[in-house]
């Protein structure tokens, strides 16, 4: 038992943070003790890629950045596949009476980019292609100042003046100087300490645990939003389906013997695809629709997404890496075959 416990340490964890959010909200919502709108937004984030920075070799981010196909697979998912199979979906369902602006709230969701720090915690935690994660999250997110817009202007038709430099600025200080310093101390401990003894992973693990917390707490609690129980529970009955088959679908494409993806490289194509950010995604909303009477309703797509994204991360992590695992072995195996 107290194995199984210790294996399975990560999928309890998040039961557990789920239920202390629910039995009290407002330790870790906004403006509680915990001051996630700091801690999370900015500490929590540079922790995980100062934790990536100094657990990396230089010589993996290396060639990460010379990794374009990986790239173009997932820039290209999220900005253009991903909102053509969202307004498919959209298109299709405005046969029925789904409310209209949670449908248009799915329609902008499809335009966002990419999160800066769950594809990548989740990467490392199953053991995948971090380094591609790190790069196509940062690279989604820098990215996404300009191009979220613009998709939101054709596509959708609402005009935004986004603060580019304010988001450039975050992004920047919570992203790529937290990684650079993980790299620099890592050259300048590499001698001095372990650095395979440290737990990296668990570290990672334990602030993805807080974002999920934090999250949930602000979920709960939530002021009561002007829409039917039908509605709602419809809108995460389909969100979450469309992030079950979007995980299918890029596992199943990535996977195929005729791409020439490695199942780590899989595993950071699963994540970074199909996840979206919240935290560059609501303020762009609230600027697009700030006069919209129906802005509530809007965000109920995004706000429903983004704790989805994580947990069913969380819980399918131990599957996937299994997955994985059992690939590196038939890999090593043959190769020690044909030797």
């Amino acid at each position: 038992m107290i194995s199984t416990l210790r294996n399975n340490w990560f999928l309890i964890g998040i039961v557990v943070v789920i239920i202390l959010a629910k039995l009290a909200p407002g330790i870790g919502s906004k403006g509680g003790i915990l001051v996630p709108e700091i801690t999370v937004k900015y500490f929590a984030v540079f922790i995980i890629f100062f934790n990536s920075g100094i657990s990396l070799r230089s010589e993996d981010l290396g060639r990460a950045l010379l990794q374009v196909k990986i790239h173009i697979f997932v820039q290209g998912f999220t900005f253009m596949l991903f909102p053509i199979i969202i307004f498919t979906v959209v298109a299709g369902l405005k046969i029925g009476h789904f409310n209209e602006n949670i449908l248009e709230g799915l329609k902008l969701l499809s335009c966002m980019p990419p999160p800066v720090s769950s594809a990548v915690i989740l990467t490392k935690t199953v053991g995948g292609n971090e380094a591609a994660a790190i790069f196509n999250s940062a690279f989604g997110s820098f990215l996404g100042i300009a191009v979220t817009p613009t998709l939101i202007l054709v596509l959708i038709g609402s005009k935004a003046a986004v603060p580019v430099a304010s988001i450039f600025i975050q992004l920047t200080s919570t992203v790529v100087v937290p990684l650079l310093l993980g790299q620099w101390m890592r050259k300048l401990l590499a001698n001095r300490l372990d650095l395979k003894s440290v737990p990296w992973g668990q570290i990672g693990s334990g602030v993805l645990l807080l974002i999920i917390y934090t999250t949930f707490c602000d979920t709960f609690t939530q002021k009561e939003i002007a829409v039917d129980p039908s509605s709602l529970f419809m809108t995460v009955v389909l969100i979450l389906s469309l992030q079950m088959c979007l995980l299918y679908g890029v596992y199943y494409i990535s996977s195929s013997k005729l791409l020439p993806f490695t199942r780590s490289d899989t595993v950071a194509l699963m994540f970074c695809c199909t996840h979206k950010s919240l935290t560059l995604g609501i303020p762009i909303i609230k600027i697009i629709f700030a006069d919209s009477p129906s802005l509530s309703l809007i965000t109920i797509p995004l706000l429903v997404y983004h704790p989805t994204q994580i947990l069913l991360g969380g819980v399918l992590s131990p599957y996937i890496r299994t997955w994985m695992l059992e690939g590196q072995k038939s890999s090593s195996q043959s190769t020690v075959s044909g030797v």
